[in-house]
């Protein structure tokens, strides 16, 4: 088994993905915004107010270079920005779950803890440069994956098992 790796815009359901994929199989699952919260002791949203994107690009470096080097048969979901990553194909598989601008908003702001998902994500605060970033992101995340999801109303669930599916035949 190879790594997985979760790529697509921020609200997009890489964690709730991740978390059925690692119901249906023998996977385990990690998220690189989590360890870096981990390593840092903070909050992203702490993180970017205190130092910086740079800052925090460069923590995502250094998750990348420990995960190429030391973590296989993982599930590892990532931040919206992690796709720049230089060495992004050599950690594993590249799954984007992909879904238009307006559904993944639709679905943060429907979800029951939309406060706080919002909040979480410093980057979504301004809905207009959200979307520009996203146009930015989108055909750069399509250029990288090696399998593409389009989770657009379809449940972790479906959407778990269609890349499970997917997974195993590009092996």
């Amino acid at each position: 088994m190879k790594n997985i790796v979760l790529i697509g815009f921020m609200g997009v359901g890489k964690g709730s993905v991740a978390r059925e994929v690692i119901k249906h199989s023998s996977y385990i699952a990690i998220d690189t915004d989590d360890l870096i919260e981990s390593m840092e002791n903070r909050k992203i949203k702490t993180i970017f107010e205190q130092e910086g994107e740079a800052y925090f690009r460069k923590l995502e470096k250094n998750i990348a270079k420990w995960l190429e080097n030391s973590v296989q048969n993982t599930l590892i979901s990532t931040g919206g920005g992690f796709y720049k990553q230089k060495n992004l194909k050599k950690i594993g598989i590249i799954v984007l779950l992909d879904s238009p601008f307006d559904a993944i908003i639709k679905r943060i702001k429907e979800h029951p803890n939309a406060a706080k998902k919002l909040k979480k994500r410093p980057l979504l605060s301004d809905l207009k440069a959200a979307k520009k970033l996203y146009d930015e992101r989108r055909p750069e995340y399509l250029k990288l994956a090696d399998i593409v999801i389009d989770v657009t109303d379809k449940s972790a669930l479906a959407c778990s098992k269609e890349l499970l599916k997917k997974v195993k035949k590009h092996v």
